[in-house]
Formats: structure tokens, C-alpha cells, sequence
């Protein structure tokens, strides 16, 4: 029988997640990212955890807190930590120049800051998330909401237009307790200098983003793995 659309999803994102923790030693300071793909990056941390290798853990969100602690994996609070061996964690697109855009799981900003902490980031992937050009997915944008209705008309001198985030009838609340816009710009050209504008609009903590911070893609395409770097 042939395998559903997404379990073929899952086993891409399985055999990346796989991939991914070979580059992980013993000592090593971990970020654990937040999203289905991610999950499947913290099972497989969790197994090297049980197989005696000594990781700490730097969560990307309070639900991945959550579930890295119920594996076992011992956690490091953010503020503590002045670098991170190696972050694995998942995105809603890539290009083949590494940039990317994440933010689906409402994490982004605790992504980027660990992302800007890391030495080597790894971003895990199924097929569907490559791309040529970013921009099909919404670009992901953390408001202060004090700063809503300035951050929109903003976004507009962009061209681009903003929704608030929706979670069973009301705005999405962050775990920084801020909402969340998600922008369709449409296809992006250029996107570091997209993300440079948004660096500088008041009221923006965090943009979904991610430019110049990722080191390796690994790809699962069926049981295979294809890496990218730059």
C-alpha cells in the first residue's frame, strides 16, 4: 500500500532528524527547536540522552520545555547560556542560499535568539519545504500589541499584508505574551533586505525571517537525505 501524503511528510522528517544528530558530541549544548518537525529532532536527542551521551537542552518554546523534560533531556534557561553547540530546528521554507522563513509554530523570536547564539544551526526539512523563491508561506511577525495598528500600516509601505493570527476565535498569544501578523509579501526577491526593513519598524520583537544564520538544511526526500550548505 502506498504511504498517505503525510506520512511520507514524516518519514522525510524522521531521516533528516536522524541525520541531524550526528553532529551532536558529548558536553554539547543543544537548541531544541519548536514545530512537527522539530519534535521529531528532540526523540532523537532524547535516544542519545538514554544512550549515556551528556546534553543539555535550550528550548525554543515553553511546549518544547515541556516535552524535552518529559524525555529526560535536561534543560538550560536562555539567559544562562553565552554560546550553543548546535541547534536543530525545523523551518516552513527554504532556498537553496539557506535563508529561510519559520514562525508557523509561533516561536520565532525565541528561535532567532537561540539561532544567533548557535555555532552550527541545522535546519531539518521534507521536500515540500524547499523552494525557489520564499514568500508562498506568510512571513511570521511578533507585534508588541500596543504597536498593532502602527506595525500594519507599515508593513503596507512594504507591500505587504498582514493578518493578525487566529487560534480558536482570538488573536494567537505568543509565549512572550505579544501577537502574531502573518504578512504575505508574496514571492520575496530579496530577502535580506526585506528582513532589514522589518529590523527596523518599531514595535516588530521578531520577524519569521531568517538570513545569514543557518549553517546546513538537511532534506529528507523518501528515506533519503539531501544536505545543503553554503
Amino acid at each position: 500500500m502506498d504511504k498517505e501524503p503525510t506520512q511520507i511528510k514524516d518519514l522525510e522528517k524522521q531521516v533528516a532528524a536522524r541525520e541531524a544528530v550526528k553532529f551532536i558530541r558529548d558536553n554539547d549544548i543543544v537548541g531544541l527547536g519548536t514545530g512537527s518537525t522539530a519534535y521529531f529532532a528532540i526523540l532523537e536527542v532524547a535516544e542519545l540522552v538514554k544512550k549515556g551521551l551528556n546534553i543539555k537542552g535550550v528550548p525554543t518554546s515553553e511546549h518544547t520545555a515541556s516535552l524535552a523534560t518529559s524525555l529526560g533531556i535536561e534543560l538550560l534557561d536562555m539567559k544562562d547560556v553565552q554560546s550553543i553547540d548546535v541547534t536543530i530546528d525545523g523551518a516552513d521554507e527554504f532556498d537553496e542560499q539557506l535563508n529561510l522563513i519559520k514562525g508557523g509554530g509561533g516561536a520565532l523570536f525565541r528561535e532567532k535568539i537561540i539561532a544567533s547564539l548557535t555555532k552550527k544551526e541545522i535546519i531539518i526539512a521534507d521536500s515540500g519545504k524547499k523552494v525557489a523563491r520564499l514568500g508562498a508561506f506568510k512571513v511570521p511577525v511578533e507585534i508588541v500589541p500596543m504597536a498593532l495598528n502602527y506595525v500594519v500600516k507599515e508593513l503596507a509601505k512594504l507591500n505587504g499584508k498582514g493578518l493578525v493570527r487566529m487560534k480558536d476565535g482570538s488573536p494567537f498569544i505568543t509565549d512572550n505574551h505579544n501577537i502574531i501578523v502573518d504578512a504575505d509579501f508574496g514571492l520575496i526577491s530579496d530577502a535580506a533586505a526585506l528582513s532589514e526593513s522589518l529590523n527596523q519598524i518599531e514595535g516588530i520583537l521578531g520577524h519569521g525571517l531568517f538570513v545569514n544564520l543557518t549553517a546546513m538544511v538537511i532534506m529528507g526526500k523518501g528515506e533519503e537525505t539531501i544536505t545543503y550548505t553554503k
